[in-house]
């Protein structure tokens, strides 16, 4: 088994889609206007339409009521991208911050209020264990 793609449900694809592209510097690939991929080196980030979880089975997934999740992107310098979102990003949940396990990281959210991880890692454990993934 391997891990493909995390899909987020959204009641405003375009707006999720602009948001995550200029966050990540990736383009969206919209194959119809329900459903949008950006994909990195690593994996890929799928956002779909409310009206399409019907698809999937009636009530399966509820936009914009994520709080268990946080998706976690890999950045060069978490300092030098934070002081580069603080012009558009509306909301920060910390500042960057070094974690316990390694990881330098900023926790903010997207306009659905899900939970966004950008980190680096900065001890020599967590270095390592990052190095086979691309930024």
């Amino acid at each position: 088994m391997n891990l493909v793609s995390v899909r987020i449900i959204t009641d405003d694809v375009d707006r999720l889609s602009d948001f995550y592209a200029r966050l990540t510097g990736v383009t969206v690939d919209r194959p119809v206007p329900d459903f949008a991929e950006l994909r990195t080196p690593n994996g890929t980030l799928a956002l779909g339409s409310t009206r399409t979880v019907g698809l999937f089975g009636a009530g399966s997934a509820e936009s914009a009521a994520n709080r268990s999740v946080i998706i976690e992107l890999l950045v060069d310098d978490v300092d030098a991208t934070y002081a580069s979102l603080q012009p558009w990003v509306t909301t920060f949940v910390n500042e960057p911050t070094t974690m316990p396990w390694g990881n330098r990281s900023l926790l903010l959210r997207d306009p659905d209020g899900n939970l966004v991880n950008l980190f680096a890692p900065v001890t020599p454990a967590a270095i390592e264990k990052f190095s086979p993934y691309e930024r």
